[in-house]
């Protein structure tokens, strides 16, 4: 749209000037300039005699000013900018005296003010006069030639007073809600919003120097990097210029004290004006559109928000608190409150801001570029929490896309897939778990983990109703930690949060992020501590979310072989880059920081350490040393572990690595045979033991003597990391059947099977993980869509009792597990497992010892067949008087046979198994015993 020329008499919608009207003689412009000068000595003295007669003398309102300003001052610090009915106190107070003194004034001054207000546009003097009349306005004007000097002191501190004051909302506005600009009831017309905004007596504004076509434009299309630069206020010849570009409105007016100044329309939703002032003051802005007013602070009139180290420091790639600095943060920024928007875009030509506030239509919210940074940023004044937003951006070929903020720290409920502007208000109550949760190293500490999917453990429970439940039933069960399913926003429910989109944000599906870090603290408080699983492997390529945010590929690999994960359909992140990196590592401190996560189960190592991972020849590049492994993946995993250990104390991360990876929980400046340092992780997932484990235990009992290595093993390689043993959701779905399904047998065996395996892991070398509802042995696989089968615990049913009584197993081993350090205490050592035999492959026997730090010891035997074993001669130590049974998986309670030693159980001097002594057991069907000590 071709904007229509300017007046060269400036405009006024109050007072059309008639271009065609004849010039009035020069004499008749002298003596009305003379009455106009007259006039305004009127309006300004007679403040002065007011005070005078009472007794004060002194520069015209100028105390009064002070007063008012640093009152609405303290109102806008109260309320965070200032709220519509102080605005509103403070418009009508204003204008109310204004009338007053104009009052004084006789109707013959008034008319002639008018004369030679028309004829002042014609003549230099004239601008001069009105010049003066509006520094006087705003400066605190000079009532004789002996106070000049002063009022010039003087002002400097009253524009400092009123600096950022929330100023004259329309006099009928409602009070704004929560984080949104003030909108004032509807007028009749079009005629009634103008005459709102700008009422009589406002100031005539001089034309502008004109914007350049460009800048124009790169505004109108999306593709200005610096809108702060030509719009807002700046110095000019004459004074300062004003320029608003606010597609819609009707017309625009500058609020500066009590100064009120109409801009002119320069079409296209541009407004402008030169006004006659000393300096760039405090000012607002009142926007008229069709129906309504607004009265706002200027966006454009502020400063960055981000300082120049936190630049650096994003540049470098160093920014341990990244989320600090980008995303939505409501503040006070110069006096005002408002949301500081930014966002990391650096192959953008240009990013906006759209959301709630501007009805989704970013064309008015031009951010800035804050130069080599690649940093996008705006201060938006007047919304705060709860606004929804995305960025738009304009990619490189001109073409645009809506992208939610990748720092988002809240999101809409999926599908909706907006932003939401969120500040934490949460006050932790769990000072007292924090202070000792890094007494001891995880892997010398009790551990034992009960995996949770949180949607689906109790489904339809939020954040707040699953801390009321969840921590109750881990405590009852003993786990010392809940390991939670990703819980940062995906979109996608089935892939039960291992596709992330909101990598700064806990899902929306449950609460706010205030609502999960109750649910944290409520586990805390029960003495559990929490491990959240997190996915830095790879994020999905929703149009809206990462994938090519910006127009090319950022956060992926600008290789598509690099960038493109081959199982999963998603795209794996550029670990070379080092902005990439950043955001990753700042993420992983930002869970631990800001919600007081324990621990990170790192998800999908493996797939991120090799290049040719699920590759075939020709689908990968080695790297620079001519081999397989992801150099830059293992400098972040390494980065990524030391920030956390160093600034999180008694955090532990757990790496989830399927292969023989030399050194995963090795410190990072410890070079390993490979040549490379290590990982840095605590603890690392024994997927070999699970597997092997599984698989003998899916034998029937008759051939589980070809298969007996695949239980022993595991102790070949136990020490080389510090390991979990983790039965977790991967082995429960898909087909591969439940934990009590996957054993042989009829109801009885497969109970008795569970039963015997589930000791057997307590007792092995390692910490434990369980998934849900294994821990009741539960028939049918997980479902995401329907979680656990809890009614098979209700005591209507009639096999009810089954499950209880695995359950209550589980309960008891993790009771003695934490009371017993030889089965935690040296997990990582040699010297903390001793065999007493490992080769009975015939009777499915093995048996061993497990030491704590003093030695004492624990015996634990398992037996893998379905029938009882009498008097089975096992290898003791001498210096054990006897030994008793503290648990033993055939009790009754349990579901078992009841098979058990009520008695202790003494050591003969008769050596076996390379042991001087030995005893005598009855060992119960499918079934394993924990002797101690007597």
């Amino acid at each position: 749209m071709t904007p229509s020329p300017p007046s060269p008499h400036g405009s006024d919608s109050g007072n059309p000037k008639d271009p065609k009207k004849t010039p009035a003689p020069k004499a008749a412009v002298d003596k009305t300039v003379a009455e106009k000068t007259e006039v305004e000595k009127t309006v300004a003295e007679k403040p002065v005699a007011e005070k005078a007669a009472a007794g004060k003398a002194g520069g015209r309102r100028t105390a009064a000013a002070a007063v008012k300003a640093s009152e609405r001052q303290a109102a806008l610090q109260e309320t965070a900018g200032g709220t519509a009915a102080a605005e509103e106190t403070s418009a009508r107070k204003a204008v109310a005296k204004k009338a007053a003194t104009k009052k004084a004034v006789t109707k013959k001054a008034v008319a002639k003010k008018a004369v030679a207000a028309k004829a002042v546009a014609k003549k230099p003097a004239t601008k001069k006069t009105v010049a003066e009349a509006v520094v006087a306005e705003t400066a605190g004007a000079e009532t004789a030639a002996s106070k000049k000097a002063a009022s010039k002191k003087a002002a400097p501190a009253k524009r400092a007073a009123k600096k950022g004051s929330a100023k004259k909302a329309p006099a009928s506005a409602p009070a704004p809600a929560k984080g949104r600009a003030p909108r004032p009831p509807v007028p009749a017309s079009a005629e009634a919003v103008r005459a709102e905004a700008a009422p009589a007596g406002s100031v005539e504004v001089a034309l502008s120097p004109a914007l350049d076509g460009g800048d124009r434009e790169r505004l109108l299309h999306g593709t200005h990097h610096d809108p702060h630069a030509v719009l807002g206020a700046h110095p000019a010849p004459g004074g300062i210029v004003f320029r608003a570009f606010r597609p819609h409105a009707l017309s625009v007016t500058v609020v500066t004290g009590e100064l009120r100044a109409e801009l002119h329309d320069d079409g296209d939703g541009f407004f402008s004006g030169l006004l006659p002032l000393r300096e760039v003051p405090a000012y607002r802005l009142v926007i008229a559109y069709e129906g309504t007013v607004q009265e706002t602070e200027d966006p454009y009139r502020f400063l960055p928000t981000l300082g120049d180290l936190d630049l650096h420091l994003i540049g470098e790639g160093r920014h341990e608190e990244l989320w600090t600095v980008l995303g939505a943060h409501p503040m006070i920024h110069e006096g005002v409150g408002g949301t500081r928007f930014s966002v990391w875009a650096p192959d953008a030509r240009a990013v906006r801001l759209a959301g709630t506030f501007n009805f989704w239509d970013g064309i008015g919210y031009p951010m800035r570029s804050l130069g080599s940074s690649g940093v996008w940023e705006l201060f938006v004044p007047a919304i705060g929490e709860g606004e929804l937003y995305k960025f738009d951006i304009t990619r490189p070929d001109g073409s645009r896309t809506q992208r939610a903020d990748p720092m988002a720290r809240r999101t809409e409920i999926p599908p909706a897939t907006s932003s939401v502007v969120e500040a934490s208000h949460y006050e932790w109550g769990d000072e007292e778990w924090l202070a000792s949760r890094g007494e001891r190293p995880a892997h010398e500490a009790p551990l034992s983990i009960y995996e949770v999917h949180l949607p689906s453990w109790r489904p339809g429970l939020t954040y707040r109703q699953l801390a009321e439940q969840l921590p109750a039933y881990v405590r009852e069960l003993g786990f010392t930690h809940v390991e939670l399913m990703p819980v940062a926003e995906h979109p996608f429910g089935g892939s039960w949060g291992y596709q992330v989109t909101g990598f700064y944000a806990p899902t929306a599906r449950l609460g706010t992020p205030d609502d999960f870090r109750f649910l944290v603290d409520s586990l805390h408080r029960a003495g559990i501590g929490v491990i959240m699983d997190w996915v830095p492997a790879h994020f999905p390529r929703d149009e809206w979310a990462l994938a090519e945010f910006d127009g090319r590929p950022l956060y992926e690999h600008e290789d598509p072989l690099r960038a493109a994960h081959p199982d999963w359909g998603t795209l794996e992140f550029d670990y070379g880059r080092r902005e990439v990196r950043n955001f990753l590592v700042a993420n992983a401190v930002y869970w631990c920081e800001e919600f007081h996560i324990d621990g990170l189960r790192v998800d999908a190592v493996a797939s991120m350490l090799y290049l040719d991972y699920s590759r075939e020849p020709g689908q990968w590049t080695p790297n620079e040393h001519g081999g397989r492994e992801n150099l830059d993946a293992v400098a972040f995993l390494q980065e990524m572990n030391a920030t956390v250990y160093r600034r999180v104390p008694g955090v532990v991360t757990i790496a989830e690595e399927s292969t023989a990876w030399d050194g995963v929980t090795r410190a990072t400046h410890h070079r390993g045979p490979s040549g490379f340092g290590g990982l840095g992780f605590g603890l690392k997932w024994n997927m070999g033991w699970m597997h092997d484990s599984l698989q003998y235990m899916s034998h029937e009992p008759v051939y589980r003597k070809y298969h007996h290595g695949e239980l022993t093993f595991s102790m070949v390689y136990a020490y080389s990391e510090n390991y979990v043993l983790p039965i977790s959701h991967d082995e429960v779905v898909h087909g591969k059947k439940s934990l009590v399904s996957k054993m042989p047998g009829d109801w009885w065996q497969q109970r008795a099977n569970l039963r015997a395996y589930l000791a057997y892991m307590w007792a092995h070398p390692g910490k434990q993980l369980l998934f849900m509802g294994q821990e009741f042995a539960q028939g049918a696989e997980w479902s995401e869509e329907r979680g656990p089968d809890w009614w098979l615990l209700d005591p209507a049913y009639g096999a009810a009792a089954d499950h209880r009584g695995v359950r209550e197993l589980v309960g008891d081993l993790n009771s003695v597990y934490r009371s017993t350090p030889a089965l935690w205490e040296r997990d990582t050592v040699a010297d903390g497992f001793q065999w007493v035999v490992g080769d009975a492959a015939d009777d499915n026997v093995l048996a061993f010892l497990r030491r704590d730090a003093d030695g004492t010891p624990l015996l634990a035997v398992s037996h893998f067949s379905p029938v009882v074993r009498q008097d089975y001669r096992l290898g003791v130590p001498d210096d054990v008087p006897a030994w008793f049974e503290v648990l033993n998986t055939d009790a009754g309670r349990y579901g078992g046979s009841d098979v058990f030693h009520a008695d202790p159980v003494k050591p003969e001097p008769q050596p076996w198994h390379g042991h001087p002594a030995s005893v005598r057991l009855t060992l119960p069907p499918l079934s394993t015993v924990w002797l101690r000590p007597a």
